[in-house]
């Protein structure tokens, strides 16, 4: 997961991913869970040169060094916080982090024999050039692929949020994820690959359980104040965000030792360059 390209230009203030130790305990630690099922389902084999674009923290780039026995892994990110982040959190010498963009990547053509992206695709402007950047820089026949959240019903913890918001205040409707990125469903992602020319393009859904262990857990990383949430949520006044919270307390599933059971759905999508 991870960053996003320009946010503040492209898609509102409220989209900033900057700091890497917000962002690990908002969604972080779900996508290192959905990392680990993306990697077994590629079946990239051992000694693979890996790009992740859109790198973020780290986690996808970390999961790959160890699950994968790679030669070598670049993630290429815009933000430098992040990529301070993923270099302190990501030590091994097989990986570099390098600052750039997903529309125009600092990498020469048909260079990697895994090109991947983990919960960046949506937030990009130019998708279309993003997924034929991930093209041009995988070799022939390398894989190519990615994965996002499926904000419109499986992210559980995101939806819950947002259909709790809109019931106390509708024009949240307009900042919901859910409605902002409908690439991110099966078909528009099928989509988007083929057109890149990307070949034998197969859409899948990732499910992880997110079990928080208490509803402090589960709120506490909205007051972050980094990612659509957050933002909206820390741009509400106090009045309005304690009616929010306690909106979320009495909706969300509690089990009797007080944690909430939720579950965090993914769309992953590969094909062949």
């Amino acid at each position: 997961m991870t960053a996003k390209d320009d946010p503040n230009q492209a898609i509102g203030r409220a989209d900033v991913w900057a700091a890497g130790d917000l962002y690990e305990p908002y969604v972080g630690r779900w996508s290192r869970l959905v990392a680990a099922e993306f990697l077994a389902w590629l079946g990239v084999p051992a000694g693979a040169a890996w790009l992740d674009v859109g790198c973020g923290t780290g986690a996808l780039s970390q999961a790959i060094l160890d699950r994968q026995a790679p030669a070598a892994v670049l993630g290429i990110d815009p933000s430098e916080g992040f990529l301070a982040h993923a270099r302190r959190q990501v030590t091994n010498p097989r990986a570099e982090f390098r600052l750039g963009d997903a529309q125009a990547l600092p990498v020469p053509d048909a260079g990697f024999d895994a090109v991947v992206s983990g919960l960046v695709l949506n937030f990009v402007p130019d998708q279309a050039r993003a997924a034929a950047e991930l093209r041009r820089a995988a070799r022939p026949g390398a894989t190519v692929a990615a994965y996002v959240w499926d904000y419109a019903e499986g992210m559980q913890m995101m939806r819950r949020f947002w259909d709790a918001a809109i019931d106390l205040d509708p024009a949240a409707a307009e900042k919901d994820e859910g409605r902002r990125f409908p690439l991110c469903r099966p078909d528009p992602l099928r989509a988007l690959f083929e057109g890149a020319g990307i070949g034998t393009v197969t859409v899948t859904a990732i499910t992880v359980p997110t079990l928080f262990r208490s509803f402090d857990d589960y709120w506490t990383p909205f007051l972050s104040g980094q990612a659509p949430a957050p933002g909206y949520c820390m741009a509400l006044d106090e009045d309005r965000r304690a009616a929010l919270r306690e909106r979320l307390r009495a909706s969300l599933p509690a089990a009797p030792d007080g944690s909430i059971p939720l579950a965090a759905r993914a769309w992953a999508v590969k094909g062949t360059a």
